[in-house]
């Protein structure tokens, strides 16, 4: 009899393991801001979060057929929005966390000099640029809209390499895949690129506003800890930790 209360108890005790844990689609330009809020919710919550990091596009047309994530925090905030009108995100739940920035980047000890901004991508000395792909990577999108705002995207557009996402095109430029690379502030200042490269912040004015937005999913079994890590993730400490990895936070915050 008490070995079976013991493992009534101990089947119990997974149980509500099991049900605190939620999984997050995240856009990959979180990867190095997400561990410490993720760690800091943990700990107050008792609750398991695991990240899964992307490309905005794809994690949208993975959740819309059907992946199993709880929250969505996107690059792009045009995408929860689509979610939350096709009845997939949770209505009321939409919130912009975020704006990212671009940067030109490349790696320590090379000859490009990315003071100059985007026209350095015009020495002959650059035969591979590292940018994001534009159909689904909303930094490949808002890199695009600069070099057009530039005048510089015929010239250059033949010495692209694309990556799946932003944090992938940050490993091209770092591994030497590619010569420089536009991604964004928010890795640039990550601990696996802070101190290996120069970087130059693009004018925000050459590109539309990165705006990022995060929505509870309908799908979620776990709504009520879905619910309190955004809830969480509203905070001012949360706040703090974003601005010191690189993004600015919208007007209202």
């Amino acid at each position: 009899m008490r070995r079976s209360c013991f493992l009534a108890l101990f089947l119990l005790a997974n149980l509500i393991c099991v049900a605190q844990d939620i999984t997050v689609a995240a856009a990959s330009d979180l990867q190095f801001a997400f561990p410490e809020v993720v760690a800091r919710f943990e700990k107050q919550s008792g609750a398991h979060l695991k990240a899964i990091f992307g490309s905005s596009g794809n994690l949208f047309t993975q959740i819309q057929n059907g992946a199993p994530f709880d929250l969505f925090f996107s690059a792009d905030i045009e995408y929860p929005q689509k979610l939350e009108a096709a009845g997939i995100g949770v209505p009321g739940t939409l919130y912009e966390y975020a704006q990212g920035s671009l940067v030109v980047w490349a790696p320590e000890g090379t000859k490009v000099d990315v003071a100059k901004g985007l026209q350095v991508l015009l020495d002959p000395a650059v035969k591979k640029i590292a940018i994001a792909n534009p159909q689904h990577a909303p930094y490949g999108r808002a890199a695009v809209a600069a070099l057009k705002h530039e005048g510089i995207y015929d010239k250059v557009a033949d010495k692209f390499v694309l990556g799946e996402n932003i944090s992938q095109t940050a490993s091209f430029v770092a591994s030497g895949s590619a010569d420089v690379g536009i991604i964004a502030l928010s890795l640039a200042l990550a601990p696996t690129l802070k101190g290996k490269g120069t970087y130059a912040e693009i004018a925000s004015d050459d590109y539309p506003p990165i705006r990022q937005g995060a929505i509870l999913l309908n799908s979620s079994r776990q709504k009520r800890i879905a619910e309190q890590f955004l809830t969480f993730f509203k905070t001012p400490a949360v706040g703090t930790v974003l601005k010191q990895c690189g993004f600015a936070l919208p007007n209202s915050q």
